[in-house]
């Protein structure tokens, strides 16, 4: 299959570099010709930074922005995501589905180098693959790769490491904040996924999560940003067929399913070891769903917000 995903990609990204100054991030070109960007870690990008990153990590198939909110009273930016094409901008393309992990350096890897990979068990079970002439990946990282992760990716995709662009941004900077935070569609994608419901049958994706204050490390970020949904994301999902399977499905989406909802997510991070892939898959959800049948009109809601733990979590 051709690299659609990746096509639309490399395109974004094209754009952030050709404003690499304006968007106050740093591209850094390395000894094998791989480009690595740094969205975060040695550079103060900002706002727009961050949302084309969660764009280019959604294969442009979406619209992000942020827009006012409050949180008990309090105002607070919240990120708000829509797309028409959910199964191809989150579970193909956005996903941190890529574990990598060489020597000493370790990210979580997202974005549609993943389709070119096909490390993943996901791209067998929708059946997908692509065979780009160029990729581009997001890495959640506090260090930038260096040559050996990038002839990792190389061996995985099939592409020249001199067609590879690695975006890196850590989640205790703005970009990396928001691209996370960018994920409540992606969430509750992945946990119908988990629960063997055919994603297919879903037509466009809406979702809001408040923006976490960025934090003063990477350890409280990542905490930040996964409460953030995990107690305050709400997505609406338009889907077809029946509304019996919505009503058997509904409850075990969102994140008060899991056995460890109501505690912050760094404490269940803690229980893990620190290993993201060894949590309960079942927690990684939003806050709250809804399901519109498109065919039979009907509109299903389920899960809680916990702006209790979120105002905890932020420090407020």
């Amino acid at each position: 299959m051709s690299g659609v995903l990746n096509e639309r990609a490399c395109l974004l990204t094209e754009q952030l570099l050709a404003r690499a100054g304006e968007l106050k991030v740093i591209p850094h070109a390395l000894q094998n010709g791989a480009i690595v960007v740094d969205c975060g870690i040695e550079t103060p990008a900002g706002l727009q930074a961050g949302l084309l990153l969660a764009r280019i990590c959604m294969a442009d198939l979406c619209h992000i922005q942020l827009i006012p909110g409050e949180l008990e009273g309090l105002s607070l930016p919240y990120l708000q995501v829509q797309t028409d094409h959910p199964v191809e901008a989150c579970l193909l393309s956005q996903y941190a589905g890529w574990k990598i992990d060489v020597d000493k350096f370790f990210a979580m890897g997202s974005g549609p180098m993943r389709a070119a990979a096909e490390v993943e068990d996901l791209y067998r079970v929708l059946g997908f693959g692509e065979s780009p002439d160029k990729t581009v990946g997001v890495l959640e990282s506090n260090t930038l790769p260096g040559v050996d992760v990038v002839e990792k990716i190389s061996k995985a995709t099939g592409v020249d490491p001199k067609d590879i662009v690695l975006l890196v941004a850590p989640t205790s900077s703005i970009a990396g904040n928001m691209q996370v935070i960018a994920r409540s569609v992606e969430t509750a994608m992945h946990k119908l996924l988990e629960c063997k419901f055919d994603v297919h049958r879903v037509q466009a994706g809406f979702g809001t999560a408040p923006l976490a204050p960025v934090a003063k490390d990477h350890l409280t970020g990542i905490g930040r940003t996964n409460d953030s949904i995990l107690y305050g994301g709400s997505v609406t999902l338009w889907v077809t067929g029946d509304d019996e399977s919505l009503l058997e499905i509904g409850p075990a989406i969102p994140s008060d399913s899991a056995a460890c909802y109501g505690k912050p997510f760094l404490d269940v991070f803690a229980e893990a070891n620190h290993d993201f892939y060894e949590i309960d898959p079942s927690f990684f959800s939003p806050a709250v769903i809804i399901f519109q049948n498109l065919d039979t009109g009907n509109v299903f809601q389920f899960g809680q917000m916990n702006t209790g733990l979120l105002k905890n979590s932020f420090g407020f």
